[in-house]
């Protein structure tokens, strides 16, 4: 991998609770993920898969060790900080997190509205643009209800790749998809992210969409090791 790493991680460990009721969930995790590498992180339930994740997105402050994304130490991190780093990120999820009250369209414009900076008619245009590009140019007006599970997904990977993030965060994305769907949205997000040159991190325990990645980790008990690189 020639590309520089955007996440360095070194002797990470992360814990929950405090006192006695102190749980060590994460030990001693070194990972370098490459700028615009698709790396797949898979391993049993409760392994701290969404927890690792979560760290580097920078929904939580980490506790021990170095984190750094993007340059930036997200260790002890103030929210400020932690504020900044997500700014960059993607996020999917399992359950798509789109707003109900909201129509396709109005749910992708929200990805760019964090920004600030954009015109309404250039928000509106940028999110049919990308609609279209996931395959629901007729379904801009449709509201999540209406729409299949994968048709959620796929609001829910325009919404992420809206704005051209750094880095794209997946948590489970085909966990509640059949078989064509999973395969239709990772396809979908393996061919944005490499047009766009972002960076993506997903979590899946779905053997069927190990191909997509150039790189698999392996978490267990809050212990990773590698696997060797998808050919």
């Amino acid at each position: 991998m020639n590309n520089p790493p955007i996440i360095v991680i070194r002797q990470l460990n992360h814990y929950f609770g405090s006192g006695d009721l102190r749980k060590q969930v994460l030990f001693d995790i070194d990972l370098d993920i490459h700028a615009g590498e698709i790396v797949i992180m898979t391993g049993p339930s409760g392994s701290g898969k969404t927890t690792l994740l979560t760290l580097i997105g920078g929904l939580r402050a980490a506790h021990e060790g170095s984190l750094q994304v993007l340059g930036q130490e997200l260790c002890d991190a103030t929210e400020k900080i932690l504020v900044n780093n997500r700014r960059n990120n993607g996020y999917i999820f399992q359950a798509h997190n789109l707003h109900h009250s909201l129509t396709a369209l109005e749910n992708v414009q929200m990805g760019l509205e964090i920004t600030g900076k954009i015109p309404k008619t250039e928000r509106h245009h940028r999110a049919a643009q990308m609609l279209d590009q996931v395959g629901l140019a007729d379904r801009l007006h449709y509201y999540p209800g209406d729409l299949s599970g994968g048709q959620k997904q796929r609001v829910a990977i325009a919404r992420a790749l809206i704005s051209h993030p750094k880095m794209v965060l997946a948590d489970e994305p085909t966990a509640a998809l059949d078989k064509k769907s999973g395969r239709d949205v990772v396809n979908i997000m393996q061919k944005l992210a490499k047009e766009q040159g972002c960076t993506v991190l997903l979590i899946t325990h779905d053997n069927r969409i190990l191909d997509i990645a150039d790189r698999i980790v392996y978490l267990e008990d809050g212990h990773l090791s590698r696997q060797p690189a998808v050919v």
